[in-house]
């Protein structure tokens, strides 16, 4: 196949968690893939719904399409995955950086996850390193390592689109926070700095969007070149410095994230529930002054 093939991309945002989601499809066959997909989760009764996941099984059964791959820029700490929902329904590996571990050994203390809990990344599929390559029917998919956010983000580029996680918001909103523990503000500068470095016409999918102030519609696509140009933390060419202490100082005053406490327990699972307990009920547990 031409190495000019484009994937097809299917947006889905959803406000409840200001995260988007993506439908990723060779136009040459019926191959597809869904990047970081939502569960619904309501905190304040503890109950999961998969009307979002659902949404997206219908465009894909409806299509006739088939889902090869389940992937996750990151270990997300503001929504739940629907990974292991939607491998079950349509198939497909589920899958997510290498240095998922790293995030796992983290996380899994503070939560006290116990011995059960392996720290391997074994939950996964495919783990992928910085420089992997892999396929979408024939679309090709190359891997890189963009942490800061979290030590596990990574990038998925295709030939002129590249989902970017947690790393860069629309250019009115800036950069996402490096505070998290295995967070790094310096990590997340050169990180962006790769993905800069793509060519200027790429399209750049992003993870959220949260309507900087004055903007009427929610937004969660832009170019690379728009971001050089313009993005209030980065653009213009700000130095590693100027952005390390801009970072530092506003992450300093952000509150956590409303559902990092579940999100993170699940997803590192990938995305599954804590084992059930000796009631066969699921539990989720909050440590108390450890985040």
């Amino acid at each position: 196949m031409p190495d000019t093939l484009k994937p097809e991309v299917h947006s889905f945002f959803d406000e409840n968690t200001n995260a988007a989601c993506y439908i990723v499809k060779d136009p040459s066959s019926s191959a597809c893939a869904v990047i970081d997909s939502i569960l619904d989760f309501d905190l304040a009764s503890g109950r999961t719904s998969t009307a979002h996941a659902d949404m997206l099984i219908d465009v894909i059964t409806s299509n006739q399409w088939t889902l090869e791959w389940v992937i996750e820029t990151h270990v997300h700490a503001d929504h739940l995955s629907a990974a292991p929902y939607l491998a079950k329904k349509l198939g497909g590996k589920i899958a997510i950086g290498a240095n998922i571990e790293s995030v796992q050994k983290v996380f899994g203390k503070i939560f006290n996850a116990g011995t059960e809990f392996q720290m391997d990344g074994s939950q996964f599929d495919r783990l992928f390193e910085d420089g992997d390559k892999f396929e979408i029917g024939n679309l090709d998919v190359s891997v890189m390592h963009t942490p800061g956010h979290t030590p596990a983000c990574v990038t998925y580029v295709f030939s002129d689109a590249a989902f970017i996680g947690d790393t860069l918001f629309m250019p009115d909103f800036g950069t996402a926070r490096a505070d998290f523990p295995g967070g790094s503000a310096k990590d997340l500068y050169d990180s962006i700095q790769k993905i800069l470095s793509l060519s200027s016409d790429t399209r750049l999918f992003l993870c959220h969007d949260y309507k900087a102030p004055g903007r009427d519609e929610f937004c969660w696509e832009t170019t690379v070149a728009k971001q050089k140009e313009l993005n209030i933390h980065v653009g213009g060419g700000k130095s590693e410095s100027e952005f390390v202490e801009f970072r530092t100082t506003r992450d300093a005053q952000l509150s956590m994230p409303k559902l990092i406490i579940p999100s993170i327990q699940v997803n590192m699972r990938a995305g599954k529930l804590p084992p059930a307990e000796d009631d066969g009920e699921h539990y989720l547990k909050v440590p108390i002054n450890r985040l």
